[in-house]
């Protein structure tokens, strides 16, 4: 399947199968917000028990914690968000359509040969580096690139837009104080940073961890669920000794990418892209990139953040921020690692990597199926359970196993419809295993179990089948 095509198929499928909708649909939607449905929820949730399972049960230095979205307002003043959380934006004076221009120019280089598009990437980043927007408005003129609507390129200046969400707190209007919707989750953390530290009695190092929505008025999304206005982070913050960032930078840039490559995907859908121009809290970042079907892309930033959320804390708040180190018996205000991964993002890597349309036609008959390969562990739904018939109390043996498998792991009852109707359907929706109760089972206490990806159908004691799907759909 083209990739072009690809991810406008994904877009059909979700929809058509309830893991994602647009938005407010009824009403015509509303622009780069969508809701998760029955399935994508679950596979949601999933994926997001999994990455704090990992965080929080697997490390034994790494708590969690589930920050307020809305925040004081000096809390982004103190972060920098206030003065620098702004995107490069350029206007098309005829169509009136606002870009983010280095979307607008990454498009351009997507119609180039390889060789041309890299110099024009490496340009405009060499610019964006600089801050150098007159640069960035020429180069664009320059290279003629043209408004996808309009078809001119009748440019304004290149301009910063800032991409926080703003909003009143207060019952009177000429009361009220502006707040902000967090576009961030990591802020949450560093304000709770003593909070957590004393009451959890941890010792440096160790890190918090979150995981929660988050909001950028973005003024070109796009790419589905990749970017979206209202979006959900999964991000931990590592607190070190000062001086040792460089070695817990390499340790968590490799622990993120075993963490990605234990999904099952193949190392060389990722790589590490080093960032040219770093955040002004940094001194390294890199994000981990997957290919999606519109190129490699970021998925999980790693940024090396120094101590300058605390030391900024510190400053507005008049609060003392330090850590005492009883080995060194010093204070000192500690340097962060921080790992933050989108989840939305996550979920619509999974789902690319999951999508298939597989032609089963034989000489004699045409035939295919459309099915989610969703890792076991995170699938939606774990086992669906199907009496052959609708009678010979086929259902009530069937209802009975529902009854003893439920408590551990989601599980979908049917009985309409012939038995591959209904395989098909549970292959669509990434259901990994499938039993059938049928007329043996009441002779031998046996069942067929049905696997998703090789559609493999084998005799398994009925009595043996929640520990084996238990076992298969296990996180860790």
């Amino acid at each position: 399947m083209a990739n072009e095509n690809k991810l406008q198929n994904i877009i059909s499928h979700c929809k058509e199968y309830g893991f994602i909708f647009p938005s407010s649909e009824i009403y015509d939607g509303l622009s780069a917000v969508y809701d998760y449905g029955q399935y994508g929820a679950e596979l949601k949730r999933n994926i997001r028990d999994y990455w704090w399972r990992s965080m929080t049960q697997m490390n034994d230095n790494i708590v969690g914690i589930d920050a307020a979205i809305f925040m004081h307002p000096t809390v982004w003043k103190a972060s920098g968000h206030v003065d620098n959380f702004s995107d490069p934006m350029i206007d098309n004076k005829d169509s009136q359509k606002r870009y983010r221009v280095d979307h607008l120019i990454e498009g351009y280089a997507e119609t180039l040969p390889e060789a041309e598009a890299t110099a024009v990437l490496a340009e405009m980043d060499h610019l964006l580096a600089a801050n150098d927007f007159s640069g960035l408005k020429q180069f664009v003129e320059d290279k003629k690139i043209k408004c996808g609507v309009s078809g001119t390129s009748n440019w304004t200046d290149v301009r910063q837009f800032n991409l926080m969400f703003s909003t009143e707190v207060g019952s009177v209007a000429e009361d009220a104080s502006t707040i902000y919707l967090r576009p961030e989750t990591a802020q949450g953390i560093f304000v709770n940073f003593l909070n957590v530290q004393k009451t959890a009695r941890m010792k440096i190092p160790f890190g918090i961890a979150q995981t929660g929505k988050a909001f950028r008025n973005e003024i070109v999304a796009r790419q589905f669920i990749f970017r979206m206005r209202e979006f959900e982070q999964m991000e931990m913050q590592f607190f070190i000794k000062p001086g040792t960032q460089k070695e817990w930078y390499e340790y968590w840039k490799e622990a993120r990418m075993k963490w990605h490559l234990g999904l099952g995907i193949s190392a060389d859908k990722y790589r590490f892209h080093d960032h040219v121009k770093l955040a002004h809290y940094a001194d390294a970042a890199c994000d981990i990139e997957y290919d999606f079907t519109f190129g490699f892309k970021e998925l999980e930033g790693i940024h090396s953040r120094t101590d300058f959320d605390l030391k900024q804390h510190q400053e507005y708040s008049g609060k003392k921020l330090t850590y005492f180190d009883t080995e060194i018996n010093q204070h000192y205000v500690p340097y962060v690692i921080e790992t933050s991964i989108g989840l939305d993002r996550t979920v619509l890597m999974i789902l690319s990597e999951a999508y298939e349309e597989e032609d089963l036609s034989t000489a004699d008959k045409q035939d295919s199926r459309s099915l989610l390969r969703i890792p076991a562990m995170l699938a939606p739904i774990k086992l669906a359970i199907f009496p052959l018939t609708k009678k010979d109390g086929l259902p009530e043996m069937a209802k009975q196993l529902i009854e003893e498998c439920k408590p551990y792991f989601k599980c979908f009852y049917e009985e309409k419809d012939a038995i591959g109707k209904r395989y098909r359907r549970q292959d669509a929706i990434g259901t990994p295993f499938c039993v059938t109760i049928d007329h043996q089972t009441k002779e031998d206490n046996t069942v067929t179990i049905r696997h998703r990806d090789s559609m493999l159908q084998e005799r398994m004691p009925l009595s043996e089948i929640r520990q084996y799907i238990q076992e298969q759909t296990k996180m860790f």
